[in-house]
């Protein structure tokens, strides 16, 4: 699947430099270790451009930010345009927080991402300044008709890859559009699930020819593992099964299991 991504990025083992959030850097290292990458969360702003000059990808999460992690990712940016290592921005709670929308953008300015990720609300803000939802969470009833537009017209202005989740994910460089099907709703029960897809999707971006293969692999990787991880042990449980999942799964695996549908 995706030329066999996952394989590729349990053979090479790439680092991969994520600065995120405290609520769910655990999550994230051990997603990037589950699946084959090596993860390193530096994020101190003397530290954090040298790290990424020499990592594999990058992940920016806007989650619970602090003026430290603001000013690293703002070098880190710089370094990773300088060096050519590819970046994600998870743009976790722009929806609800202004301010992360406008930082967003100043990140843009030091360099463009290969990949923007957030739910569709977070990708609505993205695009429309007066749009606002409460918390970090999607709001409801926000359907995939309105989101792909969107969607695509940041695509195209920032010339990246646009990933949407939500209970389709939306894939789109601003021309194709695919959806996937793949997940479970015990995800949304555990903190750190939409934060641990930015961290995939900066693993398989680091091995895959094209932004847009790491984004679709990232959306059906977690949607499958959510999918075999499910108990009625509840949401514990879950979280341990969703890790051993994610460390045992392979290309066939979700080759055989994806739920990929074509919307453009």
């Amino acid at each position: 699947m995706e030329n066999e991504l996952l394989e590729k990025l349990k053979t090479k083992r790439p680092l991969i430099h994520c600065i995120t959030n405290p609520i769910s850097i655990n999550q994230c290292a051990n997603a990037i270790l589950a699946l084959g990458g090596r993860p390193m969360m530096a994020e101190h702003p003397v530290e954090a451009p040298q790290i990424t000059a020499s990592a594999g990808a990058v992940l920016f999460n806007l989650g619970n930010l602090t003026d430290v992690r603001m000013e690293s990712m703002l070098r880190s940016a710089g370094a990773a345009k300088e060096k050519k290592v590819p970046y994600v921005l998870d743009v976790c709670g722009a929806a609800c927080l202004p301010n992360r929308r406008e930082y967003a953008l100043s990140l843009f300015e030091k360099a463009l991402p290969s990949v923007i990720k957030g739910n569709y609300s977070e990708i609505l803000a993205l695009y429309d300044p007066q749009y606002n939802a409460s918390g970090v969470d999607a709001a409801c009833g926000v359907a995939e008709q309105n989101v792909i537009p969107v969607a695509k017209e940041l695509a195209k202005k920032y010339r990246c890859v646009v990933l949407a989740s939500g209970k389709t994910d939306l894939i789109t460089d601003g021309e194709r559009v695919v959806g996937c099907d793949n997940g479970s709703p015990q995800l949304a029960t555990i903190t750190g699930t939409g934060c641990m897809q930015g961290a995939i999707c900066a693993a398989y971006l680091s091995v895959a020819e094209d932004a847009f293969s790491a984004a679709v692999m990232a959306a059906v990787t977690l949607g499958i593992c959510g999918e075999l991880a499910e108990t009625p042990q509840g949401s514990g449980s879950f979280g341990v099964n969703l890790m051993d999942r994610l460390s045992t799964v392979t290309d066939e695996m979700l080759e055989e299991r994806k739920k990929i549908k074509d919307l453009t």
